[in-house]
């Protein structure tokens, strides 16, 4: 048996990598600002749509979606009920 690891992030110092600011722009868009002066537009859209979960169906209301926070670094929905892996948001891609 072999163990692969992927030293990648870890080498690039995302485990440090923080969200320094998020601005709600429209249609389920959220443009991320990060410590590393690196920003990112990033579509929730595509997500938010194909998810079958009633806990993230309910932010296709904008009004719910818009109403996050950035807690430790992290972009959050509703005490931790919606968050990202930091290294998605960086890559500007959600997977569904």
């Amino acid at each position: 048996m072999r163990i692969l690891i992927d030293y990648k992030e870890n080498e690039l110092g995302f485990e440090q990598l923080k969200i320094d600011s998020a601005k709600y722009l429209s249609d389920y868009a959220i443009r991320v600002k990060f410590s590393d002066g690196n920003e990112r537009l990033v579509d929730f859209k595509p997500f938010l749509s194909k998810s079958l979960h009633p806990s993230i169906k309910k932010y296709l209301d904008e009004d719910q979606f818009s109403n996050f926070k950035l807690t430790d670094g992290n972009l959050i929905w509703n005490d931790y009920e919606m968050i990202f892996p930091i290294w998605d948001l960086y890559n500007g891609k959600i997977e569904a």
